[in-house]
């Protein structure tokens, strides 16, 4: 009997975190669905680490093609630019939600 594949753990946590999630998220009174769609907006400044990450690898390995410089540069620059549009985007919907509740002034 052999070891088990590294990628089959990883997709079996990744299954799992699925399952976990949705069961989380849908045992969350509706209330409170508006903090909660803002902290994951905030989650989202994770991918923004990867990416900046992703940027400074020539820092990291000096023997690398330096044609991977490019690539990883370029898609660290493409996933900051979206990671940023999905945060700023996120809270402006959270904040015009969150208007919705407020009482109107006459």
């Amino acid at each position: 009997m052999g070891a088990v594949d590294p990628l089959m753990y990883k997709f079996a946590i990744f299954i799992l975190a699925i399952f976990i999630g949705y069961y989380v998220i849908w045992s969350v009174t509706p209330a409170l669905h508006t903090p909660l769609m803002s902290v994951t907006n905030a989650i989202s400044s994770v991918i923004i680490v990867g990416a900046l990450i992703a940027i400074g690898t020539e820092f990291i390995d000096g023997q690398t093609n330096p044609s991977d410089f490019f690539i990883a540069k370029g898609l660290g620059f493409f996933a900051v630019i979206l990671a940023s549009i999905n945060i700023f985007g996120g809270f402006y919907v959270t904040y015009r939600m969150l208007s919705m509740y407020k009482k109107k002034v006459k």
